[in-house]
């Protein structure tokens, strides 16, 4: 019981930040998981599959208050998915050390690189959704799908960023793709992957479930009602802190 509790809390916090800040929860989450006992790669397929939830409760939100646009849904979901199967393949037969080492460097110049942009994301400025650009654009989310499949904690940040900058986004809106498509689509085939190569933790699914759902609800419904600057400066401060306890646990 002490570790459910544990569990459904911290797991609570991490899906409520990870769905203000565009992405995260398994920079808390999945340590946990392995804190308490669970080898990487079960932790790994459960922390995925309990990922799902938080991209639910994300698209409930997101749903009602009509923030997507389903056509550019589709380029970011045809675009990313590949990605995602291949990295799910790779990652069970990638040293640990590595994959923690390469997250923590990229994780900590997405929050450097918002933190030296002032303006970046502060106003909806759509642009790269035509011709060669767009193209550009597809091939930067099969990459960090593939960053998805593979080293999974912490990689919806890169698709907040990569929408932000390169498509012109604003935070509030990439955050709510970010949450959907990636949260909701790309973490689920990734779920399915890792489940029919490693074994899932089971009695704990429950748990994770609700508390990803419920993180992924209150963590949209905050995000709709922040203006753009606050948002900006959670998804700094989850990304660079998130780097450093990936530099910390890579290294020790």
């Amino acid at each position: 019981m002490t570790e459910l509790l544990a569990l459904s809390i911290v797991s609570l916090i991490a899906n409520t930040l990870s769905a203000l800040a565009g992405g995260g929860s398994g920079l808390l989450q999945l340590p946990i998981l392995l804190f308490l006992g669970l080898a990487f790669p079960v932790a790994l397929a459960t922390h995925k599959v309990a990922s799902v939830a938080l991209g639910l409760g994300a698209t409930f939100k997101y749903l009602k208050a009509g923030t997507l646009n389903w056509r550019f849904s589709v380029l970011v979901l045809a675009s990313g998915l590949p990605g995602v199967l291949i990295g799910t393949l790779l990652i069970l037969h990638i040293p640990e050390p590595w994959t923690l080492l390469i997250l923590a460097f990229l994780t900590c110049g997405l929050g450097l690189y918002s933190l030296l942009s002032p303006a970046l994301g502060q106003q909806q400025q759509s642009r790269h959704r035509s011709g060669s650009k767009r193209w550009v654009g597809a091939a930067g989310l099969f990459f960090i799908g593939v960053l998805n499949g593979s080293f999974t904690s912490g990689t919806g940040l890169f698709v907040t960023l990569w929408l932000v900058h390169w498509f012109g986004m604003d935070y509030k809106r990439a955050v709510a793709y970010t949450m959907v498509l990636a949260g909701l689509f790309w973490n689920g085939a990734g779920a399915i992957s890792l489940a029919l190569q490693t074994d899932l933790h089971w009695p704990w699914i429950p748990v994770l479930l609700l508390a990803s759902a419920l993180g992924g609800y209150l963590g949209a419904h905050w995000g709709l009602k922040q203006g753009n600057q606050i948002i900006k400066r959670c998804f700094e401060s989850v990304t660079i802190l998130a780097g450093i306890s990936l530099f910390i646990k890579a290294l020790y």
